[in-house]
């Protein structure tokens, strides 16, 4: 047996998955292991020492003197500004000088920087760029072959495991990367914008995340769609952005997001050279007004102290190689999860009785789909409200009348070749709403205790009108797969959207067995988790909080609930600079001194060097509670 083999044998995540529970807590053991990983990576860059070149350059070699040489070459020469008044007062030009204030090529890529960045934190900054730019590249990869092609061929799923992992990279070097920046306070000095551009690219991220997800196309992608369709149908949002037409989602995925992404995080490294790190918390915060507005102005000024070398393109080449062989490992030995999909003709094959008491409840219009409302149909078993419905105002987007749509349509284009099939559906159809209603209900509770002879349903007797002869045509129908074909073939072109074979489906009960199996529904904390044994969204623990709260989990409204807390702790994160007691919490809290421990030995022997009057860093100054910085 092949190296490979054995390590497939002995690591096979497509095995089913293990789950941990703790008061309302659910949580996959696969998910704990990421975390645990998470954790540890954060750990040991917090206290693994970081290597010394020997080169760190002090002002002078003493506490207060400046070197010339370490001072930023922020300026531009008055020559270079040089220019005829005509030109001087172009719009191109004023740009220029503009940026080149702001953005010398000394800090666009520079050549030295802070010496008391010496910690791995650092690194997981670079580390997220270098995971981000593989999960790019094999975004394409996959592309050139197509948006279905990694489900059939072998190299398109080696490419798409490449593609998972560099993801799963990208997301956990992120948090990491945000979990160092909190705990060193780096909003201060005016870097409130550099924090929050990072916390908007996180965001981005999950969205990216989540509509590449769903345009995978397997049970996973429908799941998710079915399931998350309800949180975004809640904000009236769902007309809009339909999460079970998976080619909106892959266009979202490959082309919208990705270029709001890239700026967001463009924008965040371009603050990140304009205002430099955040200068290291000192040991003693600062007492009195006049201290903590000196504090907050050595924060903000350009670092004067000593410098060490740094060679940005190489630690960005260095991160991405190591990016690279750690994907193509993980890829080659964990592959990537692709649980085949649902349709209706599995579904109708595998349990038919399922299927035929799904589709009569479709007719006697007590489905999910026929109580819906908005955006399917006028229905009030679904709207959520807390003081307003935003369903109920964006209307109904999507009209979907379930008997029709689901049942008497598809029927309808069979029974010209079918006289029987013919005869019993213009019965139907001149019978009173009610009395459909009456023939539906009446079947509904016969087929409970259904009997399949040689293939075919045996139904007991019942008042249930043409309803048996329909429904045994609709299930031999479903099992040909022309039902799944009717239903993609009623949205000409590219037969992406499947909003309506899913919601039939989603209505059985046969699709939610296959997730509970799966520890994928809300009450298993499912968010979070991918089928088998593969590391899901642990990031995505907050959202799932709330369907886990009692009260919260057994309210109508528990989605828009969800949406709403999760909103606003957003914006708390956002807002963090900003907000007293929690911006403080770094100062408390006191893991900086694990990040800057070096520095702070250094500063106390007395070779850190400091330069005073707002030009530099003053080591025996900090910001204090309350400082608006």
């Amino acid at each position: 047996m092949s190296t490979h083999a054995l390590l497939a044998a002995a690591v096979d995540l497509s095995q089913p998955g293990r789950y941990l529970h703790w008061s309302i807590f659910t949580v996959s053991v696969a998910n704990l292991v990421l975390i645990g990983a998470m954790v540890v990576l954060f750990g040991a860059a917090l206290l693994i020492r970081f290597p010394s070149h020997g080169d760190d350059r002090d002002g002078g070699g003493a506490v207060g003197a400046t070197d010339p040489a370490a001072t930023p070459v922020h300026a531009v020469p008055e020559a270079a500004m040089d220019e005829d008044p005509a030109t001087s007062a172009m719009w191109t030009a004023r740009l220029r000088r503009r940026a080149l204030r702001l953005l010398p090529p000394g800090k666009l890529l520079p050549d030295r920087q802070p010496a008391y960045v010496a910690s791995w934190v650092y690194v997981f900054g670079v580390a997220t760029l270098a995971a981000f730019g593989l999960a790019v590249v094999s975004g394409f990869a996959i592309a050139l072959g197509g948006a279905d092609w990694w489900h059939t061929n072998p190299v398109g799923h080696f490419l798409n495991s490449v593609h998972l992992w560099s993801v799963e990279l990208f997301m956990a070097f992120m948090v990491i990367h945000l979990w160092g920046k909190f705990w060193m306070a780096a909003w201060r000095g005016r870097r409130a914008m550099t924090w929050i551009t990072g916390v908007v690219a996180f965001l981005a991220s999950v969205v990216e995340c989540f509509t590449g997800y769903l345009s995978q196309q397997n049970f996973d992608a429908q799941w998710i769609s079915t399931n998350g369709k309800d949180a975004i149908n809640a904000t009236g949002l769902g007309g809009f952005f339909d999460l079970m037409n998976f080619g909106q989602m892959l266009l979202w995925h490959v082309v919208l997001l990705p270029i709001v992404l890239a700026a967001i995080i463009g924008a965040h490294v371009l603050l990140v050279r304009v205002r430099g790190v955040s200068h290291p918390l000192p040991r003693v915060p600062a007492r009195g007004a006049a201290a903590r507005r000196a504090a907050a102005a050595a924060d903000g000024a350009d670092w004067h102290g000593p410098t060490r070398r740094y060679d940005i393109l190489k630690e960005a080449t260095i991160a991405g190689t190591v990016a690279l062989v750690l994907v193509l490992l993980l890829a080659g030995l964990l592959s990537s999860p692709d649980e085949p999909p649902v349709t209706v003709a599995s579904w109708s094959r595998v349990a038919p009785a399922d299927f035929l008491a799904t589709a009569a409840s479709e007719l006697a219009g007590t489905s999910e789909t026929a109580t819906y409302g908005p955006p399917y149909n006028h229905q009030s078993g679904n709207v959520q409200r807390l003081g307003i419905s935003w369903q109920l105002l964006a209307g109904v987007r999507q009209p979907i009348d379930a008997a029709r749509t689901f049942v008497l349509d598809p029927l309808a284009k069979l029974s010209p070749t079918d006289p029987t099939l013919a005869s019993a559906l213009r019965a139907y159809e001149a019978a009173s709403p009610a009395a459909q209603r009456s023939w539906a209900n009446a079947y509904l509770a016969a087929v409970t205790h259904v009997r399949f002879v040689g293939g075919n349903p045996v139904v007991p007797a019942a008042a249930d009108g043409p309803v048996p002869q329909l429904l045994a045509s609709e299930l031999t129908l479903a099992r040909s797969g022309a039902v799944d074909t009717d239903l993609l073939a009623q949205r000409p072109f590219y037969g992406t959207d499947y909003t309506k074979p899913l919601l039939f489906i989603e209505d059985g009960n046969y699709f939610s067995s296959l997730a509970h199996a799966q520890h994928l529904t809300g009450s298993q904390w499912g968010v979070m988790n991918e089928t088998g044994s593969y590391p899901g969204q642990p990031w995505l623990w907050m959202y799932t909080l709330w369907y886990q709260v009692p009260g919260f989990s057994s309210s109508a409204n528990v989605d828009l609930i969800a949406v709403y807390l999760t909103g606003v702790a957003t914006v708390m994160l956002l807002a963090v600079p900003f907000l007293p007691g929690i911006r403080d919490i770094p100062r408390i809290v006191p893991i900086h001194r694990l990040v800057w421990r070096s520095w702070y030995r250094r500063e106390a022997s007395g070779g850190a060097g400091a330069e005073g009057g707002g030009a530099g860093h003053r080591s025996d100054l900090a910001d204090a509670p309350g400082d608006p910085s």
